[in-house]
C-alpha cells in the first residue's frame, strides 16, 4: 500500500565542502562579545551631526582597525572568564535550507527597494532595514523556538540557546521579532510611520515564507500527521514516531498559504498604485496567514510535547496575531483614503 505514495528522500546537503580545523580554540562567548565592541565602536565612528539619510564616509582602516582590534580584545576577555569554545569549522555541509533561507533575503531585498522606489524614499534605508530584518528574525525565531517549544530543555542546556546549526526556530518568534524591528526602523524616522513600513514589509515576509517553507520540506521537517490522502508523501528522514507512514506534507500547505497571501498583498498594493491605506496590508497578512496557519496545525505533528490540548502552540500563538489584524482592519484602516506618503508612477 505505501509503495503508491511518493517518498522524499532527498539528501538535505547540497554539498560538502569539509572541515577546517582552527590553529587555537576561539570562545564563542568572545565572538558575542567582539560584535558587541564592533556595534558600540561604530556609533563612536559616526558623526553625531550626521543627517538621517547619508551613510558615513569612515575611513577604511578604522573600520578594519575596529573588526580586529574588537575580535581580539573578545577573545583575550575570555582567555580568562569561562567560555564555550570551538576548535574546528565543520564539517562545512551547505544545506537547500540555507540557500532557499538566503533567497529569502535576496528576494525579499529587491522587493523592497522597488517599493521604496515607488515612494521616493532613499534606497540606502533599504539596506539599513535589511540588516534590521535579518537579525530580528534569526533572533526572534530562536528565542520562539525556546521559550514557546521546549524552554524546560534550554533552562537545562543553556549553551544550547545560540547553537542555531542545531535546528530550532519558530515563526511566530519571527513574526514578533520582525515586528519589534519594525517599530524601532520606524521610529527613528519622522517622515515614516510603523504601518506604513509595515504594509510593504509583509509583502516580503510572505514570499520569504514560501521559500522558508520548502527548506523545511528539503529538510522533511515540520511534518504532517498520517493520512491515507492520495497526495501524502512518505518522509523515511523526518524525526517522528513511525517516519514510514505516508504523511500530510504540512510544510508544501503552508508554502502555498503564503503564496496566495503574496499574491493577495501584491494585488491590493498594486490596486491602489503603490499606495495602499495604511495599515491594509498589514491586516490582512496577519489575519490571512495565521488565521490559515491556525487551521493548517489540525494536520502537522505536535511540535511542543507539553500543549497536548485541544489546541497546540501554534494555534494558541496564531489567535492573538489573526485578533490583532480584525482590530487594526476594523478600527484603523480607511480604505478610502490612500498611504500619505508621495509616490511616483512605476510598475514593476
Amino acid at each position: 500500500m505505501q509503495s503508491n505514495y511518493f517518498v522524499w528522500n532527498i539528501n538535505p546537503v547540497a554539498f560538502d565542502l569539509g572541515t577546517i580545523h582552527l590553529p587555537f580554540p576561539i570562545a564563542i562567548w568572545g565572538l558575542v562579545a567582539a560584535f558587541i565592541f564592533m556595534y558600540l565602536g561604530y556609533e563612536k565612528l559616526v558623526p553625531d551631526d550626521l543627517p538621517a539619510n547619508k551613510e558615513p564616509d569612515i575611513e577604511a582602516w578604522k573600520t578594519w582597525g575596529l573588526i580586529i582590534g574588537s575580535l581580539v580584545l573578545g577573545q583575550l576577555i575570555f582567555a580568562v572568564l569561562p567560555s564555550p569554545k570551538i576548535t574546528q569549522i565543520g564539517p562545512i555541509e551547505p544545506r537547500w535550507y540555507g540557500f532557499l533561507f538566503a533567497s529569502s533575503f535576496i528576494v525579499g531585498f529587491w522587493l523592497t527597494r522597488r517599493m521604496f522606489e515607488h515612494a521616493n524614499r532613499p534606497v540606502e534605508e533599504v539596506d539599513q532595514l535589511l540588516t534590521y530584518m535579518i537579525i530580528a528574525t534569526v533572533i526572534g525565531a530562536r528565542l520562539g523556538h525556546v521559550i514557546f517549544y521546549d524552554l524546560m530543555y534550554y533552562l537545562r542546556h543553556p549553551f544550547e540557546i545560540i547553537a542555531i546549526w542545531h535546528g530550532g526556530l519558530a515563526s511566530h518568534g519571527a513574526a514578533i521579532g520582525i515586528i519589534i524591528a519594525m517599530y524601532l526602523f520606524a521610529k527613528k524616522r519622522k517622515d515614516m510611520s510603523f504601518l506604513w513600513l509595515a504594509d510593504r514589509v509583509v509583502i516580503v515576509v510572505a514570499i520569504a515564507g514560501a521559500f522558508i517553507r520548502m527548506g523545511n520540506f528539503c529538510n522533511s521537517e515540520i511534518v504532517g500527521k498520517p493520512t491515507d490522502v492520495p497526495w501524502a508523501i512518505i518522509f523515511p528522514r523526518a524525526r517522528v514516531p513511525h517516519p514510514g507512514l505516508p504523511r500530510h506534507p504540512s510544510m508544501l500547505y503552508e508554502a502555498i498559504l503564503c503564496i496566495l497571501a503574496f499574491a493577495i498583498l501584491w494585488y491590493i498594493y498594486k490596486k491602489y498604485k503603490n499606495s495602499p491605506p495604511e495599515g491594509s496590508l498589514f491586516g490582512t497578512f496577519m489575519i490571512f496567514v495565521f488565521g490559515g496557519r491556525f487551521f493548517l496545525e489540525f494536520f502537522k505533528e505536535q511540535q511542543a510535547h507539553f500543549a497536548t490540548g485541544i489546541l497546540n502552540m501554534g494555534q494558541w500563538l496564531s489567535i492573538p496575531l489573526v485578533i490583532a489584524g480584525l482590530w487594526l482592519l476594523i478600527k484603523k484602516v480607511d480604505w478610502s483614503k490612500p498611504s500619505p506618503v508621495k509616490t511616483k508612477a512605476s510598475e514593476t
